[in-house]
């Protein structure tokens, strides 16, 4: 009778199994355990926002003591951390407006814009693109992957151009998708410069919100509203 089991070929050494210490290493970096990390970070995040409240320093004039080039620039970190932890950009933009003018609030605030959509695509690509991708199997994500992969800049600008989309879901879905770094940062900085200027410029100007500029800048930040819920609502009506 042959014998069945199955074993070392003849000649050969079995080795050793895997210590602890490897299994551990590979379950703590596998895909799905760096998408679990991921949104326990963003669950925290979160959390810090909601019961702090850090958005209310930078509306009251925070840094302080400090005041300049350097306040602009701690502002834009403040913002960019800020903007990943889920407090909204329209808020930020109004505080940068308030606290530095016209000029040095749209750079404060497209410079912290920038910062926060690179971290977040940064911890996106890193820590869930492996676990998500496998994901894409509907017609919709299929095609929306598809356009995000093959026309990275031009879908990114009409992203950010577009007032409806939420800041973070465009985020962290281009960082599942194969985009590359520069086109989503290049099209991240010009996309947003229309709507973050609006509120920049009505914030500066809140003091009198009967001055054309304050007008102007709400005129615009609500017809876009209005557009993007229309343009909204006729889609979820087509399907």
């Amino acid at each position: 009778m042959l014998d069945t089991a199955t074993g070392p070929a003849p000649g050969t050494v079995a080795g050793p199994p895997p210590g602890r210490a490897v299994r551990w290493s590979r379950a703590l970096l596998s895909p799905w355990s760096r998408l679990a990390l991921l949104v326990a970070l963003l669950a925290s995040a979160l959390s810090v926002v909601l019961l702090y409240e850090p958005q209310r320093l930078l509306a009251d004039g925070w840094p302080p003591r400090v005041a300049g080039g350097a306040a602009v620039l701690l502002f834009a970190v403040a913002y960019g951390l800020c903007a990943v932890a889920f407090v909204p950009r329209p808020l930020l933009n109004l505080a940068a407006g308030a606290l530095f003018g016209s000029g040095y609030g749209l750079a404060a605030a497209l410079a912290g814009t920038v910062l926060a959509a690179g971290l977040s695509f940064g911890l996106g690509r890193l820590l869930g693109q492996d676990a998500l991708r496998p994901l894409l199997r509907g017609r919709w994500l299929k095609a929306a992957d598809g356009q995000l992969s093959g026309h990275g800049f031009r879908s990114m600008l009409a992203i950010r151009l577009f007032p409806g989309v939420p800041f973070a879901a465009a985020n962290y879905g281009a960082a599942v998708s194969t985009m590359r770094w520069t086109p989503f940062l290049t099209a991240t900085a010009l996309g947003s410069i229309p709507n973050t200027a609006a509120y920049v410029i009505a914030g500066s100007r809140a003091s009198s919100p009967m001055s054309p500029l304050f007008l102007c800048a709400m005129g615009f930040i609500v017809v876009t509203g209005v557009g993007a819920a229309v343009v909204a609502w006729r889609r979820v009506s087509a399907r």
